[in-house]
């Protein structure tokens, strides 16, 4: 009775017993191991799921990909400033996001994050240096790219605001706020045209 048990323990924590030749053909395809892979698997995702709730957790997942920097003293730091900007302390944010962008230049959300911040402080040309040093580090950054067309939306810049929102469109189709901005441009912008 024991041998029993245990050769069926072994085939179920070791998988079946079909000859490592058949295996091969059976075993499904590697997970993706490199932060890379993941993203580009999860955009290629994001790209054909057509549940918006679906979606949204697709997202989410690439978001929690991006906000790991790989260090935990600039994670301290991302964590730090996004309490200053809950305390509406933006001075406070921004000086935690310059060490996060001079200690980790190629951390793309260190730069969206202060992107993000100064926009809140309406300081627009600041937002988009930093959105377009996001975009140079991580082109599929639809965030970034939501945060630029909402400042060419609010500095009037209609069309760049609604080519910014399909670019949003073209990497995540199912978020819902690209779409109703998308369709509210293209009125605007068709009734300007008459």
């Amino acid at each position: 009775m024991r041998i029993r048990f245990a050769f069926f323990a072994a085939l179920f924590l070791f998988g079946s017993a079909v000859p490592p030749a058949q295996a091969e053909d059976t075993v499904a395809p590697p997970i993706a191991t490199t932060r890379e892979a993941r993203l580009d698997q999860l955009f290629v995702d994001l790209k054909r799921e057509r549940n918006e709730k679906a979606a949204e957790r697709i997202a989410a997942r690439i978001s929690n990909e991006w906000v790991q920097s790989g260090s935990a003293s600039i994670d301290l730091m991302m964590q730090w400033s996004q309490k200053a900007v809950e305390e509406k302390k933006f001075d406070v944010a921004l000086d935690f996001l310059d060490q996060v962008v001079t200690l980790q230049p190629a951390y793309a959300e260190g730069w969206n994050r202060r992107a993000t911040v100064h926009f809140m402080m309406n300081n627009f040309g600041k937002s988009m240096a930093d959105i377009d040093r996001t975009l140079q580090l991580e082109p599929r950054h639809f965030g970034a790219l939501s945060g630029l067309a909402q400042i060419m939306a609010v500095t009037g810049h209609k069309e760049s605001a609604l080519e910014a929102w399909q670019r949003v469109l073209s990497i995540y189709p199912m978020l819902r706020s690209a779409q109703d901005q998308v369709g509210t441009l293209s009125e605007e912008l068709a009734g300007e045209g008459i």
